[in-house]
């Protein structure tokens, strides 16, 4: 099973080249939206990349997570899972990490984090969201432990598309 994350400068190309069944497209309040191809399951979430509630932002919510991992669960592995945000630095990664730990279970989750930051040394996982879905899978805290081991990504203005491998057995 292969996860592709993009930054929307990337993503047609990337559709391109990987040929996924499924898109989650993650954009802020009021950005335009990236128009869905043909034949492809989508799921379009808006919020912004804020790691706690601010006045005037969205924040993700835990609904918005449960509707990520409920739309990865449909999800039938055999072509690539697109997932793409503004940058593909931050919501992506994380999007892209929540969805690995459902697929392989939460003990799988500092080995996850470790192909995340192989495939994406600018990759910094969006905290909350990852907290989120660490509440939504049971994993007590050892998604967001991972993730904080792994550490802040290099410093970059926009990530490159990445790939991440996920086993091919579902939990």
């Amino acid at each position: 099973m292969r996860i592709v994350v993009a930054p929307l400068h990337e993503v047609e190309a990337a559709i391109r080249r990987w040929r996924p069944s499924h898109l989650v497209s993650l954009g802020s309040p009021g950005a335009e939206a990236f128009p869905a191809p043909s034949g492809v399951s989508r799921l379009a979430l808006t919020f912004h990349d804020i790691v706690e509630p601010r006045e005037g932002l969205q924040a993700v919510t835990p609904g918005q997570v449960a509707d990520l991992l409920d739309f990865a669960a449909a999800w039938p592995g055999q072509a690539p899972l697109l997932i793409h945000c503004w940058a593909g630095v931050s919501r992506s990664p994380a999007a892209a990490y929540a969805v690995g730990c459902a697929v392989e279970g939460p003990p799988a989750a500092s080995v996850l984090a470790a192909r995340l930051r192989a495939a994406a040394p600018f990759a910094t996982p969006n905290a909350r969201l990852v907290a989120l879905a660490d509440d939504r899978l049971g994993g007590g805290g050892a998604l967001t432990r991972a993730i904080g081991d792994i550490g802040r990504g290099a410093e970059t203005a926009t990530g490159a598309t990445f790939v991440l491998e996920l086993s091919a057995n579902r939990r």
